[in-house]
């Protein structure tokens, strides 16, 4: 039996630059962190040939080509595992329209585990890598880089895409100790609507070409980010979470709408100094800037709304259970 473990993420800039479609005209970049909320992948051994995927759904195949879960089917496919296995997917929050990347999060736990159960243990930039290509080559979804490499390789990552399709992944060299107040000062509330992302995204990727001012300025807001948090002015990412914002929801129509800005508004006015929505916007959670001494208040602003507190996770798609008592012959 095999269980990996592959963190979910906030973005705090640069959201909408990894989109190749606009990285292939100007570099693109994110500040993004990992946090401790995780997708879980188990593959069991079993002993006949078929292959047994457990999620929201059950299925029971015969071959990988049978498979509906198509990421499941296409990990399968890139790692070689063709037959006799049980997968498992679990989550610490819903999978879907949460706006944690989760979807990319469960792409790499899933190549990371069909890898180690045939004994192989394989780069954090190979997993990335592997995951875009199925996510955004293979199945065409309408989607960045990001999420793949934040979920490779966790921690608090400054992560640059260039125009010749490279990608160069920065540790953010920081105390620990500032990175905790860091993620002090940040917190995170449902808000009670999840989405799909595709039709926002779809719209989104094709509205590039027209939105390059506010692409590149959100590229910009993540330099700034991160020189924000090297030189320890961590208030200052509040304010760029707040121009950032305005921006974003330039860039697709669902994004925000009168109940998200009012519910933006209120965060504010109780002692936010910004935020946004986490991932492609129009629901999931609402990662809010606010000071230690202003939280309280927040929170009782926004006491309708559950927060889930959560802290940085160091560590990117790891293997936590790894046991193997036998082959069958």
């Amino acid at each position: 039996m095999i269980i990996t473990q592959t963190p979910l993420r906030v973005s705090l800039a640069g959201g909408g630059t990894d989109f190749p479609d606009y990285f292939s005209r100007e570099s693109g970049a994110v500040l993004s962190m990992a946090i401790d909320k995780y997708v879980y992948v188990i593959i069991q051994q079993r002993f006949d040939e078929k292959i047994y995927i457990n999620y929201s759904q059950k299925e029971i195949v015969d071959r990988v080509d049978q498979i509906k879960h198509e990421l499941v089917r296409e990990a399968m496919r890139i790692t070689g595992v063709d037959r006799g296995v049980e997968v498992t997917t679990l989550a610490d929050v819903p999978s879907e329209g949460a706006g944690l990347g989760s979807s990319s999060s469960v792409t790499v736990g899933l190549l990371n585990a069909f890898y180690a159960y045939q004994g192989m243990q394989v780069p954090a930039e190979q997993l990335a890598r592997e995951a875009c290509r199925i996510e955004v080559e293979t199945l065409g979804k309408p989607i960045g880089f990001q999420d793949q490499y934040i979920a490779a390789y966790g921690n608090l990552r400054f992560i640059e895409f260039r125009r010749d399709g490279t990608v160069a992944v920065e540790k953010v060299a920081v105390p620990e100790s500032r990175k905790r107040r860091l993620v002090s000062n940040l917190l995170l509330f449902f808000t009670n609507r999840t989405r799909s992302a595709t039709t926002i995204l779809r719209e989104q990727r094709q509205g590039i070409g027209e939105r390059l001012a506010e692409l590149t300025r959100l590229r910009d807001a993540a330099f700034a980010a991160r020189q924000a948090v090297l030189e320890d002015g961590l208030d200052a990412v509040g304010e760029i979470l707040h121009r950032s914002w305005q921006d974003k929801k330039a860039l697709a129509s669902g994004i925000s709408d009168p109940e998200i800005d009012a519910l933006y508004d209120r965060a504010c006015a109780a002692g936010a100094s910004g935020g946004k929505l986490a991932g492609a916007g129009g629901g999931g959670f609402l990662l809010v800037y606010c000071p230690r001494e202003r939280q309280n208040a927040l929170r009782g602003a926004l006491a309708d709304l559950r927060e889930l507190p959560f802290m940085m996770e160091p560590d990117g798609s790891k293997v936590i259970f790894n046991v193997r008592r036998y082959e069958w012959k």
